[in-house]
């Protein structure tokens, strides 16, 4: 007869309890300090400083002094932790660009390409997420499309964004209340502008039958 495995209860300490509570104070706090961040960025910061925060809760534990422990003080010595570049668990290397240290020190910033806005320039992940297109590419047209769209109208501009996420031309035609004849007559005015602005030859347009 096999015996069943008992699994084992993992025992936390007694502060862990006392700084749980703490916590949705400490992250409250912790967003409006990085509310200057954007999206992974922001939220990066904030987990890593409630794990800075906690060792510190911790350390206040180990020297008898858990009652100085407020999670007030405990975020706002944690964000500082972490906007000084100081992180828990891992040295930083002054050498390595991806290092927060580093940028802190050498006064750079390294940004994600694939940051997006939630609203708009999704079109950018599709450039970005293509492993066929050349980086030299990808940075020629992340130069010169934002500066092509700021020439259209606010409302064609929304429309070549939509079209350029590879909408079908019914469901763009539906979302502006526009024909589909329309979208098609307007995607082809797009083409032609934008090779234009690349310094190409226009294509001819087909007669109307």
């Amino acid at each position: 007869m096999i015996a069943p495995i008992k699994k084992s209860r993992s025992v936390h300490p007694r502060w862990h309890a006392a700084f749980l509570v703490m916590l949705p104070v400490i992250v409250r706090h912790l967003r409006i300090a990085f509310r200057h961040l954007r999206g992974d960025t922001r939220d990066e910061a904030v987990a890593e400083a409630v794990a800075n925060a906690c060792t510190a809760y911790q350390q206040l534990v180990k020297q008898g002094r858990a009652h100085l422990g407020f999670p007030t003080v405990l975020a706002r010595f944690a964000a500082a932790q972490v906007a000084d570049g100081r992180r828990v668990g891992s040295g930083q290397n002054s050498r390595d660009v991806l290092s927060p240290r580093a940028q802190q020190k050498k006064h750079f910033y390294v940004e994600r390409l694939d940051h997006l806005d939630e609203e708009e320039n999704q079109w950018l992940e599709a450039v970005v997420e293509d492993p066929h297109t050349p980086v030299f590419d990808q940075v020629c047209f992340r130069l010169d499309f934002p500066e092509w769209l700021a020439r259209l109208s606010n409302r064609n501009r929304r429309i070549a964004e939509c079209l350029a996420l590879g909408n079908p031309t019914g469901a763009v035609a539906k979302r502006f209340r526009l024909s589909a004849a329309r979208i098609s007559q307007l995607r082809r005015e797009f083409y032609n502008s934008w090779q234009k602005f690349c310094g190409c030859a226009p294509a001819i347009a087909a007669a109307p039958r």
